[in-house]
């Protein structure tokens, strides 16, 4: 198994008590599409970690960051993430894709591999209803190439999400 999914593995069993089984792909799964070809499931089915950077308009702070700060997203790979209704949700002024040397600094992990779990900072997270209609959900596992399954309530609860649509 690579490490970085190794990593993640482990984290997730420390940090939750939880065994996860994760899939290795070498076809890749860093696109929802690409996962659920990999997997055999439906797109729908791939839950998509997105980290937004949230502009609160305030301008430059000391430290560089314009006033914004870092919100995950787990949607569906069927769905696209409306930004505007993230920035609503979250009373923010706007709402970009964040950088990725940001997300990677922040999280812990890089675009492509960023799983719903154990990231190096806790985010604020929301969770795309759509998930909910499948028994099994799959997320990214540290890497471009690794996925792992898991009921969607129970990945919602683990990620402290709160369920809401903000989606396209």
């Amino acid at each position: 198994m690579h490490e970085r999914a190794a990593e993640f593995a482990a984290r997730v069993r420390d940090r939750y008590g939880v065994d996860l089984d994760v899939l290795e792909f070498d076809a890749g799964t860093e696109t929802a599409a690409a996962a659920a070809d990999a997997v055999g499931c439906d797109t729908a089915a791939i839950a998509s970690t997105i980290v937004v950077s949230l502009s609160d308009g305030d301008g430059d702070t000391d430290d560089g960051t314009d006033g914004d700060r870092l919100v995950a997203a787990i949607t569906s790979g069927a769905n696209r993430l409306d930004l505007d209704a993230v920035a609503a949700h979250f009373g923010a002024a706007a709402a970009a894709m964040a950088d990725p040397a940001r997300i990677r600094e922040a999280v812990g992990w890089s675009i492509g591999g960023v799983p719903p779990l154990c990231h190096d900072a806790a985010l604020p997270t929301v969770f795309d209803p759509t998930l909910a209609e499948y028994d099994t959900v799959y997320g990214a596992a540290g890497t471009p190439s690794a996925v792992f399954a898991i009921d969607p309530e129970r990945l919602a609860a683990l990620a402290n999400a709160t369920t809401v649509d903000l989606t396209e």
